[in-house]
């Protein structure tokens, strides 16, 4: 037998699954990460916990399985995009914590560059916005502290990496720099249209190009594993971060597809096709993949607050125990008009106010947990609308009605919210057979350069959905609430 070992590095925890010829998950295994947070809108990992939880996940899957190693033909992986580590290229020690893309500490940075009017300068080149929530003014700040004068980064002798560079570093043994085209495309640093590190930016920003990883498609030779940690060489041939691999994983190859992921944040993305669509509604221009010299364009919508508000619920005010509780306390709501805006962090697209935070509007004298559970939910569907809003206003003749959004990630488990999303986002939900989109999507591409698995359109016919979800309220009600929301929101912005 034959197996494709998916490593998915994410937010909260690792993963590492297996999937067998058909794309079939035979096993998986999963560790938490430990999450810092040092100091307010700081949020950091520790790399080497990171790399330790991948070897034990693997072994760990591996055992479960009772394969043997030499019937893994090939790795995938996917990964937390845009949190960025930097480490010793002679020693391979990382200089400090990674930062995380939820990190807010280059906030005064970003806005400098604003006000310089250099945000037209970086949308061109990378599609993205100035923002904290990309590599690039995290990987300055790290320079600056730990190599002011650059002297090292010149020499080559410090790497820059996301999470999927970090790891194919250590599991080479040092043998490769790289990364894939989707991780390249947000760290801010990419010019998506020459397919390329942006010397222009990197002189602004004082980032010498030594320290960045040789860029490569979605589905290539990115390294060998070493046979130092499982008893024998195996390929690591399909990269992707974690949002683009969900697209890749839900078979969103065709112009106007759009699926969204519901993890710590939620990540909407519309496949574009090749061309590239500069968003004027705050939306983010990407790469969706790069498969066999094909290139694909995406717009997103990122949502820094999703099941992370979930979260929110158990651990800070502890009305839930488990997170799968909250949809069935949110069923007893009573009916009040209470809005829940998470921005914890800041708001996402299609506001991309860092100021902003959190806040709970509509509280009355018997508001309990339910209706605060509901309203946490209902912020879920509410900023899904904002986005899908965002993407009929870039692409015009765009029909949201006739929209069927294909979503993953954990929060999908949840009947309760599936349908809440479904009604106050006024589209059909279609949730996939197989759930692991991320990991399957990474796990395609590593079996497809090794020609086991077919090409993109006949995986498309093998996608399959496992249940759907229907708006269940009236045009009138979702537009009462959705106009709720918004001016919740806005009072959100101008508290700050």
């Amino acid at each position: 037998m034959t197996y494709i070992l998916a490593i998915d590095q994410g937010t909260t925890s690792t993963r590492s699954i297996i999937f067998d010829k058909n794309l079939r998950v035979v096993q998986s295994s999963q560790k938490e990460i430990t999450q810092y947070f040092p100091k307010p809108g700081w949020v950091e990992h520790d790399p080497e916990e990171i790399f330790d939880t991948v070897i034990d996940t693997v072994k760990d899957v591996i055992n479960k399985t009772g394969i043997t190693v030499n019937e893994i033909v090939s790795i995938g992986i996917t990964n937390q995009r845009e949190t960025t580590i930097i480490w010793d290229a002679l020693s391979g020690k990382t200089l400090s914590r990674a930062i995380v893309w939820q990190d807010r500490r280059t906030n005064e940075y970003c806005k400098e560059l604003r006000s310089k009017s250099y945000e037209q300068f970086f949308q061109k080149k990378t599609g993205l916005l100035i923002d904290p929530y990309f590599s690039a003014t995290k990987l300055k700040w790290l320079l600056d502290k730990y190599d002011p004068d650059r002297e090292k980064s010149r020499k080559g002798e410090l790497k820059f990496g996301t999470i999927d560079s970090f790891l194919i570093w250590k599991l080479s043994k040092g043998s490769s720099h790289v990364s894939d085209i989707t991780n390249a495309s947000r760290t801010m640093m990419f010019n998506i249209k020459d397919q390329d590190w942006d010397i222009e930016i990197l002189n602004l920003l004082d980032i010498p190009v030594n320290i960045l990883p040789e860029v490569k498609e979605c589905a290539d030779e990115f390294g060998t594993v070493s046979s130092d940690f499982l008893g024998t060489p195996i390929p690591i041939n399909g990269v992707a971060g974690d949002q683009q691999a969900a697209t890749i994983g839900q078979a969103c190859f065709e112009k106007g597809m759009i699926k969204s992921t519901y993890g710590t944040g939620c990540f909407a993305l519309m496949n574009t096709g090749n061309q590239i669509v500069y968003s004027k509604n705050k939306l983010l221009t990407t790469i969706a993949y790069k498969i066999e010299g094909e290139l694909a364009f995406a717009l997103e919508g990122s949502i820094f607050i999703a099941g992370a508000v979930v979260q929110w619920l158990r651990d800070s005010i502890k009305i839930i125990g488990e997170a799968r509780e909250v949809g069935l306390l949110a069923k007893k709501a009573k009916d009040q008009k209470i809005y829940f805006v998470p921005a914890f962090t800041g708001l996402g697209a299609p506001y991309w106010d860092s100021e902003a935070r959190g806040a709970i509007f509509g509280l009355l004298r018997d508001t309990g947990r339910e209706e605060i559970a509901l309203a946490a939910l209902e912020s879920i569907g509410f900023q899904t609308r904002d986005l899908l809003e965002a993407m009929r206003k870039d692409l015009l003749g765009l029909d949201i009605q006739k929209i069927k959004l294909r979503v993953d990630g954990g929060m999908t488990q949840s009947i309760e919210t599936m349908q809440i999303l479904a009604d106050l986002s006024g589209v059909e939900i279609n949730i996939p057979e197989t759930q692991e989109s991320t990991a399957k999507g990474v796990a395609w591409l590593a079996g497809m350069k090794q020609g086991l698995y077919s090409k993109k359109e006949d995986y498309s016919k093998d996608w399959k959905v496992m249940k759907t979800f229907s708006p269940n309220i009236s045009s009138q009600e979702k537009e009462i609430k959705y106009s709720g929301w918004v001016d919740a929101v806005n009072k959100t912005r101008k508290s700050n």
